[in-house]
């Protein structure tokens, strides 16, 4: 499971021209389920997102996370995460999971996450506009397989 973890001033989809999730300061996460990923991958990063210190303290010091500051998450499911750029010029989506399993894990991530932070998403699998406004820039990804 693939996350890249940005953190934002404000960020918000849209679908079909309509906001169908909004969050103030906090994190947007673009999600990407990969082929074999489990409810262990999910658990690894959701033990990992919630307390990253990624925000800065009185000091200027990135020693906050995004509960200290009772900060927010978007989280999109972007499937393009899991494909590869190997061969050729066409990107390959042999690695992405399949869609059913795909929203399963993508759900239950966004499920224990709230239990940590006030979670908005997008719609799985629909076309989204995506808008961040990213603070920093900081933008971290993590890799499930990798923590």
């Amino acid at each position: 499971m693939i996350a890249v973890i940005q953190r934002v001033s404000s960020s918000w989809v849209e679908v079909d021209g309509k906001v169908v999730g909004k969050i103030g300061r906090g994190l947007n996460i673009l999600l990407g389920v990969v082929k074999g990923d489990t409810e262990e991958d999910v658990e690894k990063l959701v033990k990992k997102i919630p307390y990253l210190r990624i925000f800065e303290d009185e000091n200027g010091k990135m020693n906050l996370s995004v509960v200290d500051i009772g900060g927010e998450a978007l989280v999109i499911s972007q499937f393009t995460l899991a494909g590869s750029l190997k061969k050729g010029r066409r990107p390959s989506f042999e690695n992405a999971e399949e869609p059913e399993r795909a929203e399963e894990l993508y759900n239950l991530f966004v499920n224990r996450l709230s239990q940590y932070i006030p979670v908005q998403t997008g719609i799985f699998a629909a076309d989204m506009k995506v808008f961040i406004e990213n603070d920093g820039p900081v933008t971290f990804i993590a890799d499930s397989r990798q923590l």
